[in-house]
């Protein structure tokens, strides 16, 4: 076991997703940082609030900074948030001159909320890729399997027969509505964050609405009229779908672990585990981790609605909260969307009930 199995060197292979925690990388989340605070600079020089030279130097110096990592493990520490200790090395960076306009108007949380989206919505983009995969596999499944029969089951025991259409059907709908879910969630979430101490962007006065809206359409997210600081619930309703989604994979995992049992053996999985014990035995893994990911994503989803809980226009420990397992919650779901391609390549019909 290890702290984080995902990040576990080797049990990263079973809970874990590369590509979707490259994303959640300290050199991701400042990579992202980095490109709000140029492009902040950027939309108030647009704006006559800071002079074009000082947005021009910034941004260079946002494109090839390296922050001292360990003065911000140690601010962190001290700020409670990285930003505070990112920001003073930043404008040493930028220089004396340019380095004042820096950070003009924005707080802490619109950097790292920022930060979150603009990765979250590449980790959104991920899923909704590999969804399509993992549909399009069920439309394949359902259309060679299409002569097929077994026997449905309720409460565990056997009832009526039903096609193979039949069953691969309630694997795929329930993914068909996530995408759709997905394509409903976006404009919720993906809103531009800032607004500046206390969320109302006062600190820029009349200019403010028009330095949001050039900022929102250069990194990507929707217009807003204020941040929404302490409005979690898109943060929630992403939580959600994650949740959501690993759980419809999770039921497609429980349901292949029963088909593939030697009792009933209406399924059968190639390449599925070995036992240390037994060298004959062939063990559902991806199945039943589809299973384990499904319950650990509702738990997860579970906390991240605690952060529903601000007080009043700012809560460390809400928010904080979500660094906690946002994250893993991606990272768990991005597990289950891989896991559950590998599993729908694997199944094959025994071959004896073969007839397509």
């Amino acid at each position: 076991m290890s702290v984080c199995a995902a990040d576990h060197p080797v049990l990263g292979s079973l809970a874990g997703d590369a590509e979707i925690a490259a994303l959640f990388a300290v050199e991701a989340e400042l990579e992202a940082m980095l490109r709000f605070e140029a492009e902040l600079a950027r939309a108030q020089a647009a704006e006559g609030l800071i002079p074009l030279e000082a947005a021009e130097t910034i941004a260079a110096s946002c494109a090839r900074f390296r922050p001292d990592l360990a003065a911000l493990r140690d601010g962190t520490a001290r700020d409670g948030v990285l930003v505070p200790e990112l920001v003073r090395q930043l404008r040493a960076a930028v220089g004396e001159t340019h380095g004042r306009h820096l950070h003009l108007g924005a707080t802490s949380q619109d950097v790292i909320d920022a930060s979150f989206l603009l990765r979250v919505d590449r980790v959104l983009a991920i899923l909704d890729d590999r969804l399509d995969g993992l549909i399009d596999r069920l439309h394949e499944l359902e259309a060679a399997w299409c002569d097929g029969r077994l026997y449905g089951r309720t409460r565990m025991r056997r009832a009526r027969p039903i096609t193979w259409p039949h069953k691969l059907a309630s694997w795929r709908a329930p993914l068909e509505r996530q995408r759709t879910r997905l394509e409903q969630l976006r404009p919720r979430l993906l809103r531009l964050p800032w607004g500046g101490a206390v969320g109302d962007r006062a600190e820029l006065g009349e200019s403010a609405q028009r330095v949001a809206d050039r900022l929102a359409d250069a990194l990507g997210l929707a217009r807003s009229a204020r941040a929404g600081h302490t409005e979690r619930d898109g943060i929630a309703e992403l939580a959600s779908w994650l949740a959501l989604l690993a759980g419809s994979l999770g039921k497609l995992g429980a349901d292949v672990t029963i088909l593939a049992q030697d009792e009933i053996r209406e399924l059968e999985i190639e390449g599925a585990g070995g036992s240390s014990a037994m060298p004959g035995k062939a063990n559902p893994v991806a199945a039943e981790l589809l299973v384990t990911l499904a319950r650990f994503a509702a738990v997860l989803a579970g906390g991240v609605h605690q952060s529903l809980v601000h007080e009043n226009e700012r809560s460390g420990a809400a928010w904080t909260l979500e660094w906690l397992l946002l994250p893993q919650l991606c990272v768990a779901a991005g597990a289950s969307t891989r896991l559950g391609a590998q599993l729908l390549g694997s199944i094959r019909r025994p071959s004896a009930d073969r007839g397509a």
